[in-house]
Order: structure tokens, then C-alpha cells, then sequence
């Protein structure tokens, strides 16, 4: 059974300039289209601590693809594989290599998600569709986003099954620990030269979202790159996507570089909350898990900029957990390097302590220790 709640909520407006006209109760799943869904199941239940909760495929009737369904706290991953050469998954990963097809969205009611969305100027994806086993009914519906990403609301008030109709309980012998991350806290697309506000006036205008906050040249550069950002979040607060484009630098910037190899828009990378990072970063890396570094000279002022923290500096410092601070609170951040075999998506951990912004402060050490790993990659 899914450790979301299966009945409508009421929850409290975060974001008072959102319409919220869906509404919107979290994220339902995240799928990637891969290369090879057993071996990436394999790396997320070893490195990360998911843990298997479903799959379908041959056995399960489906002919033309694999999926595998892992799931730690609230964040469930969907790994899916084609099964035969040619057909739309194929043609997404040799364009894009593995990376995000569907960000699934839970709603109370996906038809009406749907309508509101199309009538808005959304292109539609998927219509209703009901689909039924013996544990209940799903309605999905679904609208295309930047790039190839489309967004899947899924209705499950009235399904009690492992995760989806069509899959079955997915209980393989190993299994790792969880290492402790709890929800996804944002998601980031990157889109190319001058789109950014077309997709922020996209959510804004068509699932009733509103700017949280932006990003221009000047927060985000170094002596070689810049990016811009705008932050668009739901009412609720529990669906908060940063959309980055690049900006005029002496050198490639990191978006440039993710739209060049990923060949297009397309999520850039998966923000995961945990309630206590050094443990979590710890368990990561002792898993093989490369993470960003910052020079130690990062520390030496730190607090002076961010003032008191609970926590001790020595472990942030050795593991080169970021610290930022904002009228809320604090929080603390840390970056991996590519998951991937191309340089595109990534995977941030963060640890809130009240804030509610994105790290500004961190914005220049963050971009340099990532255009120290683009000129080892020759793509600066």
C-alpha cells in the first residue's frame, strides 16, 4: 500500500499568488526511461537505499517494456526499459540517454486536472483513461511540458493495490538500508536561451502556480558562466519547480552543457529532503555515491555569513555540506555529480531548518566546483 494518503486534503495556501485551481496533493511517482531498467533498479536499491516495491513486464502481460517501482519514505522512482528495438522509449533514450519522462502529480480528480489544463493551452498527452484490476480503479490524464517531460495527474482515491493497476509486489531477496531521505523537495528544468519565462507564464497560466522567487545573472555567475532561474511553486507549496536558462558568460555554462548532451529541455536535477543530511551523506558516499567538493576556504567564514547553526562545522566540512540562511531559517545542501554516463542530471540532498529559499548564498561555490568538473570533462 502506498505511503501516500489516499483521501483529499485540505491543505494550508504556502503560496498565496497561486490560483491552485487543480489542486495538487504532492508527487505521485518520477519515471525515467533508461538503458537497462534491472541494472538501475539494482544501483538505486544499493547506492540509495530505495527499496523495491513493484514491476510489470513480461510477466505481467506487457510486451514492449519493463518497469521497476522503488520507493523510500514518500519519493517512488519508476524504471522503465523498452523490451524491443524501435518504439517512442527507444527514441527517447538515444536522444536523451537515461533521464525524467514522466513527473507524475497526485490529484484528487485527473479529469479535472486534465480539462482545466487543455483548456488552458496545455497539449494534451494522455485523455482520462480508467484503468481497473481486482485492488481498484486509477484514472490518469496527462499534459506535455518543456523538452520531452510531460506531467501524469494520477487519481488513486480508489485503489489499494502495491503501487498501479497492471503492476505486482516486487520482493527480490537483497534489499539495502534506506539512508534516511524522506520527499522531494523541488525539481529543476532546464530549458534553452530565452524560454524560461515561457515556461514560469506555462505554470503559471496553465496549473495555476506562481513565482516564488528568481534568479538573475548577477546571483548566478562566476568569472566564466551564468545562469538565470525562476522558482514556480503551487499553492500548497508541496510542488515547487526552479526553471533555469542559460546567460551570457565567457564560457559554456553548465545549462548550455545539459541541453547540448541531453538535446533539449529537460530536468535537470531531483531535490530529496532528508531530516539529517551528515548521516544521509555519509551512508551515500560510503556507498560510492561523488558528491560535489568545495574548497575549505568555503568554511572559514561560513558562519559569519549564516550565523548559529545546531550543527558542529567539522562533519559539514568534511563532507562538503553547503549552509545558507534566509529570513525563515537555514538550510543545508549537497550536490552530486552526474548519476549518469552524460553530464545531465544530478541528484541535490537538503536538509531544511526553517528556510524556505534555494541557496542563493551558495549559488559561486556551487557553480565553481561544477565548472571544475566541466574542464575535466573538456566542456567548459
Amino acid at each position: 500500500m502506498s505511503t501516500l494518503d489516499n483521501t483529499s486534503l485540505k491543505l494550508p495556501k504556502e503560496n498565496p499568488g497561486a490560483e491552485d485551481f487543480l489542486p495538487l496533493l504532492g508527487t505521485d511517482y518520477v519515471e525515467l526511461y533508461v538503458g537497462n531498467a534491472k541494472q538501475a533498479a539494482h544501483y538505486y536499491i544499493s547506492a540509495w537505499g530505495f527499496q523495491p516495491l513493484a514491476y510489470a513486464g513480461l510477466e505481467t502481460g506487457l510486451k514492449d517494456r519493463v518497469s521497476y517501482v522503488l520507493q523510500q519514505d514518500k519519493i517512488r522512482l519508476v524504471l522503465t526499459s523498452p523490451l524491443k528495438s524501435g518504439g517512442p522509449i527507444n527514441k527517447h533514450i538515444d536522444a536523451h540517454g537515461d533521464g525524467v519522462k514522466v513527473i507524475a502529480l497526485w490529484v484528487d480528480d485527473a479529469t479535472h486536472s486534465y480539462n482545466e489544463t487543455t483548456a488552458r493551452g496545455a497539449k494534451a498527452y494522455m485523455k482520462p483513461n480508467r484503468v481497473k484490476d481486482e485492488n481498484g480503479e486509477v484514472v490518469f490524464s496527462g499534459i506535455h511540458t518543456y523538452g520531452e517531460t510531460v506531467h501524469v495527474f494520477v487519481e488513486r482515491t480508489n485503489y489499494q493495490g502495491v503501487f498501479l493497476p497492471g503492476y505486482v509486489k516486487w520482493d527480490p531477496r537483497y534489499k539495502a538500508p534506506s539512508v534516511g531521505l524522506k520527499y522531494i523537495d523541488h525539481m529543476v528544468g532546464n530549458v534553452g536561451w530565452n524560454e524560461m519565462d515561457k515556461w514560469c507564464k506555462f505554470y503559471e497560466e496553465v496549473m495555476g502556480f506562481a513565482q516564488l522567487i528568481s534568479f538573475d545573472d548577477k546571483d548566478i555567475s562566476t568569472e566564466y558562466t551564468a545562469l538565470m532561474s525562476k522558482v514556480m511553486s503551487n499553492g500548497n507549496g508541496r510542488i515547487k519547480f526552479p526553471i533555469n536558462e542559460p546567460a551570457e558568460g565567457r564560457k559554456k555554462s553548465q545549462i548550455e552543457e545539459y541541453i547540448e548532451f541531453y538535446n533539449g529541455a529537460g530536468v535537470q536535477h531531483i531535490a530529496l529532503a532528508t531530516d539529517n543530511i551528515i548521516e544521509t551523506v555519509t551512508a551515500l558516499r560510503n556507498r560510492g555515491v561523488e558528491f560535489l567538493t568545495v574548497p575549505p576556504s568555503y568554511y572559514e567564514d561560513v558562519l559569519d555569513r549564516v550565523g548559529e547553526i545546531d550543527e558542529n562545522l567539522a562533519p559539514l566540512k568534511e563532507l562538503s555540506i553547503l549552509i545558507d540562511r534566509d529570513e525563515e531559517g537555514y538550510l543545508l545542501q549537497i550536490f552530486t555529480k552526474p548519476i549518469l554516463d552524460r553530464p545531465t542530471m544530478f541528484i541535490e540532498i537538503i536538509q531544511r531548518k526553517g528556510a524556505k529559499s534555494f541557496g542563493k548564498g551558495n549559488f559561486k561555490a556551487l557553480f565553481e566546483a561544477i565548472e571544475r568538473e566541466q574542464e575535466s570533462r573538456g566542456t567548459l
